[in-house]
């Protein structure tokens, strides 16, 4: 248990310090040059590890696959986008809006709406803050953080359905081809001017380290270790390690309104994802779990065949 906590407080760390990292490599490039570091740093990684087959499924897996695909690349792109104009802390808990929303949703319990209620509360409170303050929060970034927050919702439908035509990870796998792919052309044209410098390369590395391979590895071991209820919760904490990491890395200070508004979504988080454990471990029968509540919050990095949804193949 200790050894799966610490592997997962890890993953947790690891993602959020890549985002920081490719902050600064958006900063000197752009936001699709950082994309296409990650996405192609993740699918090369995922391929070597998984070794998918593609060619062998059905077209009615297949077309599940791609489609996640586009959804992953439209998400990441509209968050690396958004991290460019606003602060770390403040995009991801603005992205954060998507899944809780959509397990509000999905769950129909009135204290989930609750639960949104709290995080509106808090995002309202980032708004009035920044009208008040010098540095106001930009209006496009805000846009396209809660863009990247519908395309996560998106990746979490379109995630659970892979899972459900498509055996371990290969689905996923695949996934991040088409996002690589997807990247290329909006991100080529600065690879040579990364490449060609150290600094710069070694922030893209980064980034495809920290944002991709050790999150992947260190998730999957500790879900074999860690409880779904303790890593749904630990999860929930990513806005203020956001945060966090936005000070250290980024010299991003928050005023103690900002804090407490990003506090605000973590607890409303924590307050979802608690809630929907239990309606799935104790309600639902196994076979209807792809139509009751989700457990949330999940990352990208935060997928894989033991918590996506499976066909019940005794129930056939």
């Amino acid at each position: 248990m200790r050894t799966g906590l610490l592997m997962l407080l890890i993953s947790t760390f690891s993602v959020q310090f890549g985002s920081a990292f490719a902050s600064l490599l958006v900063d000197s490039s752009d936001p699709a040059t950082a994309n296409l570091f990650r996405a192609l740093i993740a699918a090369v990684a995922m391929g070597l590890i998984v070794r998918p087959k593609p060619w062998k499924w059905t077209w009615s897996q297949l077309r599940p696959a791609l489609l996640l695909g586009v959804v992953l690349f439209g998400m990441t792109s509209t968050f690396y986008l958004s991290i460019e104009r606003l602060p770390i802390g403040v995009a991801v808990s603005i992205e954060f809006l998507g899944p809780l929303l959509l397990s509000a949703l999905l769950s129909r319990r009135v204290w989930d709406f609750v639960w949104i209620g709290v995080a509106l509360c808090g995002i309202a409170i980032m708004g009035i803050e920044s009208a008040l303050a010098a540095d106001h929060l930009d209006l496009w970034g805000i846009v396209l953080a809660a863009t990247a927050g519908v395309f996560w919702a998106l990746y979490i439908l379109a995630a659970a359905r892979v899972g459900e035509v498509t055996e371990g990870q290969g689905g996923l796998a695949v996934a991040f081809a088409v996002t690589a792919l997807l990247a290329l052309p909006f991100g080529f044209g600065s690879v040579a001017t990364v490449i060609s410098d150290v600094h710069l390369l070694g922030l893209a590395l980064l980034v495809g380290v920290l944002a991709a391979i050790i999150p992947y590895t260190f998730e999957f071991l500790a879900l074999k270790r860690v409880p779904k209820r303790v890593f749904g919760v630990l999860m929930s904490v990513e806005p203020a390690i956001a945060t966090f990491t936005g000070w250290l890395i980024l010299d991003q200070t928050a005023s103690a309104w900002r804090l407490g508004a990003i506090a605000l979504v973590v607890i409303a988080s924590v307050g979802i994802t608690m809630g929907a454990r239990k309606i799935v471990e104790v309600d639902l029968p196994a076979r209807d779990l792809h139509t009751g509540t989700i457990e949330l919050p999940i990352a990208p990095s935060q997928v894989d065949e033991q918590h996506l949804p499976k066909r019940n193949e005794d129930a056939e």
